[in-house]
């Protein structure tokens, strides 16, 4: 004989889980009465919809960092989701948040050993975004998560949670912190691949020599020119693309390494980690 289900057990349901009404009281029924199992359905129920939803494009949802109360490690969470409206749900970005301080805390080395950590009790990371998956109805995944350690880490979130930055300064000095914020706003604005000209890949500078050479020979530069105009074109790249040259958005008579170094002559930025939307 099937459990009876009261109004008040599907309501205690759905405030624990924010399931739909119908979908909270078919869960109970299946469970017969047990809230434990019932929350289980509602879990499975998610992961099929997961499932099903694994084609749609989840371009929206929350960006969030998070730093160590001593400043020593950093974290960046994107939580995705497929629309605006969840995107700034304040439950939904909530999540997000309380997975990136789990990041810091426990700092794991890949998004696998992320989401296999507790987000609260038994329930893992994994679980629970599985768990919002039934709940709101939306492919919802971390779709992405970067981690960062350093002598001083300081961090920036864009407006809305559409991108965060978190930046590794060289000295830890908490009168640095403002210094180390305008760092992390240049990298969200101006979006460097690398910290220095030096921390670029190998094969990405020999692409841009052999790129300046192509447009110079195909601008009729004679070809013993090639290599002197390719070296001038990569030394504009590095000047546009890594962060310490360049031009500080905030002042533009400076590089990033210059404002750096009029706070202490001694700072400079180790490291960085960028997450955006899309």
């Amino acid at each position: 004989m099937s459990t009876a289900i009261s109004a008040n057990d599907v309501k205690k349901l759905r405030d624990m889980t924010g399931a739909g009404m119908m979908d909270c009281k078919q869960a109970l029924s299946e469970a017969d009465g047990d809230f434990e199992k019932a929350i289980e359905v509602l879990r499975k129920k998610g992961e099929k919809l997961s499932a099903k939803r694994a084609d749609r494009e989840a371009t929206e949802g929350a960006v969030v960092a998070a730093v160590s109360p001593d400043r020593k490690r950093g974290a960046i969470i994107k939580l995705s989701c497929e629309t605006d409206f969840v995107a700034k749900n304040e439950e939904f970005v909530a999540i997000a948040k309380k997975i990136a301080e789990i990041a810091v805390q426990h700092q794991p080395a890949t998004l696998e050993a992320l989401l296999a950590l507790s987000f609260e009790g038994p329930l893992t990371i994994g679980a629970k975004v599985t768990e919002q998956v039934g709940v709101i109805g939306e492919k919802i995944e971390v779709a992405d998560f970067r981690s960062l350690q350093g002598a001083q880490i300081c961090s920036y979130i864009h407006m809305g949670n559409r991108a965060a930055v978190i930046v590794a300064l060289s000295l830890d000095n908490p009168a640095y912190h403002d210094a180390g914020r305008d760092v992390a706003m240049q990298v969200a604005a101006m979006k460097p691949i690398a910290v220095n000209k030096d921390s670029v890949d190998a094969s990405l500078v020999e692409k841009e020599i052999e790129i300046g050479k192509e447009i110079a020979r195909n601008e009729g530069k004679p070809e013993e020119m090639l290599e002197k105009i390719a070296m001038g074109k990569l030394n504009k790249f590095f000047k546009e693309m890594t962060l310490l040259n360049q031009q500080f958005v905030k002042d533009n008579s400076l590089t990033v390494e210059q404002y750096l170094q009029k706070v202490d002559k001694s700072l400079t930025v180790s490291d960085f980690r960028h997450v955006a939307l899309g």
